[in-house]
């Protein structure tokens, strides 16, 4: 008896330090396409600010590691939610939100979900948060940018090519760069201000706009200071006659509309229709 005692003794405490042991994440750890790697304090506090994230927002951090992002984001009110591929890093994350007080799903709660970044839906997102490698964040563009016009994206060390960010932060050599998803507005609209009707034309790379309308059957006037950010647009032309008109507007899919005033000072509301 004493002897199988001695023996049951020996198993347990040989097998102790297996059922003690607990999930650490060290840097440098490989995951499924990118090592992990936290993003410092301050840089995560620099992001959320840069993308005005608060009450009411809709974030999702792609690739969330500890979950310290979505966890910041949370803590500012936002609904967070954090996507991250490895199972033990992701159980790990929602430790780190329950006991941060912030663990749930709602407003000022952050869940950090066990999935793929690219077989996930995060279009109901108003606020992106990112940490990938370029080729990764390439990658995701095409859904990014065919998002709702307004939403946020903030990006911690690299950018999205020619994708020009629309602000770029640095803080202690590293770098956060944001943009705004931008509406798309290039192509032929017919163009209705006050009693005049012409056709507008726009060329469009990401945020940035230009061209031109139509004053006549042969002459055209080209766009002054055309500026897109999200659904706001605006931009102005000189008519015909001289005078100068400038628009502000919103853009709602195929329809845009808004006010203009001329240099008189009097002003009338706008709208276009896509052709």
């Amino acid at each position: 008896m004493i002897a199988l005692r001695f023996v049951l003794l020996s198993v347990l405490l040989a097998a102790a330090p297996v059922f003690a042991q607990k999930y650490e994440p060290h840097v440098g750890q490989a995951g499924k396409d990118v090592i992990w790697v936290p993003t410092p304090d301050e840089v995560v506090e620099r992001m959320l600010t840069m993308a005005q994230l608060g009450p009411g927002d809709v974030h999702f951090d792609l690739g969330a590691g500890n979950g310290k992002i979505a966890i910041a984001a949370a803590k500012r009110g936002a609904t967070a939610t954090g996507i991250e591929y490895n199972p033990d890093m992701a159980k790990y994350a929602n430790e780190q939100a329950k006991a941060a007080g912030v663990a749930g799903v709602g407003p000022g709660k952050a869940i950090i979900r066990q999935a793929d970044i690219f077989a996930t839906d995060f279009s109901k997102a108003t606020v992106i948060t990112l940490y990938l490698l370029p080729t990764l964040n390439m990658k995701l563009r095409p859904q990014i940018l065919s998002m709702k016009p307004g939403t946020r994206v903030v990006s911690h060390s690299f950018n999205m090519e020619d994708w020009e960010a629309d602000e770029i932060s640095t803080l202690d050599g590293r770098k956060a760069y944001f943009w705004v998803v931008p509406a798309q507005v290039g192509g032929n609209w017919s163009l209705e201000a006050g009693p005049a009707r012409t056709e507008l034309v726009l060329e469009q790379t990401f945020q940035k706009i230009n061209g031109w309308v139509n004053l006549s059957r042969l002459a055209q006037g080209g766009l002054r200071e055309a500026h897109l950010r999200g659904s706001d647009i605006a931009f102005a032309y000189v008519d015909a006659s001289g005078m100068r008109r400038d628009f502000t507007g919103k853009v709602d899919g195929k329809r845009m509309e808004g006010t203009f005033r001329d240099q008189k000072g009097q002003e009338g509301r706008w709208s276009a229709t896509r052709r």
